[in-house]
């Protein structure tokens, strides 16, 4: 049974091209099909978040990640009386606007992209759910309904104008109510991704060696669960005590977000999902506690974890080679495969435009690339003798 201010299928607002209702599911449902079946969704196979790929097997990648955050999504908005299926299909596209080797890529294409409209991971998953994904017969994209799209754009909260030319595209077409909060599921997706990093990182940060389960256990929230280990599970292996501990952090985490959302819920007392919208801030969030004490986490995985001198070498290096190849491909797009040649012409047709067209052209391949691809790509045309 969902709540009031659940996102009912039949009350979506539809798609931008009309289909027929499927038999047997759902629109949400079919949303989250659709974006499990994509090519960007592959891809994020060999997409990393902190490691890159040949780092090691055992590290998270950008795959791994999401359909752990969509794991936790549909937790939380199963207990909160939500539309598991919308939550899960918006937790399955938050990542795949993402480009190669994690947040050092981004930061890489938002700078070389500055001239040309920005870069962002979110309106970038946007342009490729709406426009980039070419299978289906009628309509470039996915097709995905009006609630789904508006969770990709909004999860993290109302994105304020100006817009990133990408978000602007999308939001031309269709309006998504940009300064509004998304729906309680979106929020939901944006909080069980929080919940996926927080403990994944942990976890590879350990298994790398960047910090130990001693300095873990002068961290909030982890020490104690560390301690209940302890005491419950005395002279246990290692690696089982990690995992126990690390898993009640999880634990710690989600059923803090299902708490208060229950009280928040029960004290604001929303009739709909307009209701959700337009309140003053998310309905889905940590308790101050909690959250103070992931702050100190976070600060935590960014000094030991994010900017560790073996992770800053390596984002130099990857750096080097998204700095390398966005404007080769940008002076010489006869470089691109055959199939982006069609784009390249309609760049270049705008005439005055044409140079901010073809960079975007550029970026959608640059960005759509893996970690692996990327690499090789560098040493074909790059520096093949390194």
């Amino acid at each position: 049974m969902l709540q009031p201010y659940a996102c009912l299928p039949d009350a979506s607002r539809g798609r931008l091209f009309p289909e027929s209702i499927s038999t047997f599911r759902t629109p949400f449902q079919r949303d989250r099909d659709r974006i499990i079946h994509s090519s960007a969704f592959r891809r994020l196979k060999h997409k990393t978040q902190v490691f890159v790929e040949h780092e090691g097997d055992y590290y998270r990648t950008r795959l791994t990640h999401t359909i752990e955050v969509a794991q936790v999504a549909r937790t939380i908005a199963s207990a909160l009386g939500l539309n598991t299926d919308l939550a899960e299909a918006v937790a399955l596209a938050h990542d795949l606007g993402h480009p190669p080797f994690g947040h050092t890529g981004e930061d890489a294409l938002a700078l070389l992209m500055e001239p040309y409209g920005g870069f962002d991971h979110n309106a970038q998953a946007l342009r490729i759910v709406t426009k980039l994904e070419r299978h289906y017969a009628g309509f470039d994209g996915l097709n995905l309904t009006w609630e789904t799209l508006e969770g990709i754009a909004k999860h993290n909260g109302p994105v304020e104008a100006p817009w990133n030319y990408a978000l602007a595209e999308v939001n031309a077409l269709w309006d998504l109510e940009l300064g509004t909060n998304a729906s309680a599921e979106a929020q939901v997706a944006a909080v069980a991704d929080d919940c996926a990093y927080n403990h994944h990182d942990l976890h590879d940060g350990l298994r790398a060696g960047l910090f130990t389960e001693d300095d873990l256990c002068e961290l909030p929230i982890i020490g104690d669960c560390f301690e209940q280990v302890d005491r419950m599970h005395p002279g246990i292996d290692p690696m089982r005590r990690r995992h126990e501990a690390l898993r009640r952090v999880f634990g710690v985490m989600v059923e803090d977000v299902i708490a208060v959302a229950q009280n928040r819920l029960t004290s604001l007392c929303p009739q709909t999902v307009d209701d959700i919208r337009a309140m003053e801030g998310p309905i889905i969030r940590f308790s101050k506690p909690v959250y103070q004490n992931l702050k100190a986490i976070k600060l935590f995985l960014f000094q030991r974890m994010y900017r560790a001198p073996s992770v800053v070498v390596e984002r130099q290096r990857v750096t080097k080679m998204v700095n390398a190849l966005f404007p080769l491909f940008l002076e010489q797009p006869d470089l691109l495969p055959q199939d982006w040649q069609t784009d390249v012409a309609t760049a270049k047709a705008k005439g005055n435009e044409g140079k901010t067209e073809l960079a975007r052209v550029v970026l959608d391949y640059v960005a759509g690339m893996t970690d692996r691809f990327a690499i090789q790509e560098y040493h074909r045309l790059v520096a093949p003798e390194a």
